[in-house]
């Protein structure tokens, strides 16, 4: 699965590990960075926080079927997500938490085991 081929796994999927510089989830690993909501996974072309946008931010809430809680993996570090994003979730209705790649994708893990409409955009490390 890669971004450029529009690369989308569909269904809820944990991540089953991290690193390398990408993921692997649904039997299968992928090279890069993930957008990962109820309506499935899919990759997207960023290699850093800085490159998240609104279009990115509009993605998800249109393709996720509604969320609760967003859970954005900023890489190797914490970053905080630009103010003009979060006030979009907010508007939206969708509570957001920013954290380094590894933490997001235990909590966003967590989300899904206890069945709760997450998704997350994690930036591979």
């Amino acid at each position: 699965m890669t971004a450029r081929d529009g690369g989308y796994v569909p269904g809820r999927h944990k991540i089953d590990d991290y690193g390398g510089g990408g993921f692997r989830f649904a039997d299968m690993s992928h090279k890069g960075s993930i957008l990962a909501l109820p309506s499935g996974v899919r990759a997207v072309p960023l290699s850093n926080a800085a490159e998240i946008d609104e279009a990115m931010i509009d993605r998800a809430l249109s393709e996720s079927g509604g969320l609760d809680v967003f859970v954005v993996g900023t890489g190797q570090d914490l970053l905080p997500l630009a103010s003009v994003l979060r006030a979009k979730l907010r508007a939206s209705g969708v509570g957001c938490e920013t954290m380094a790649t590894g933490a997001a994708v235990r909590t966003y893990n967590m989300l899904v085991d206890e069945d709760r409409r997450v998704g997350a955009l994690l930036i591979a490390v």
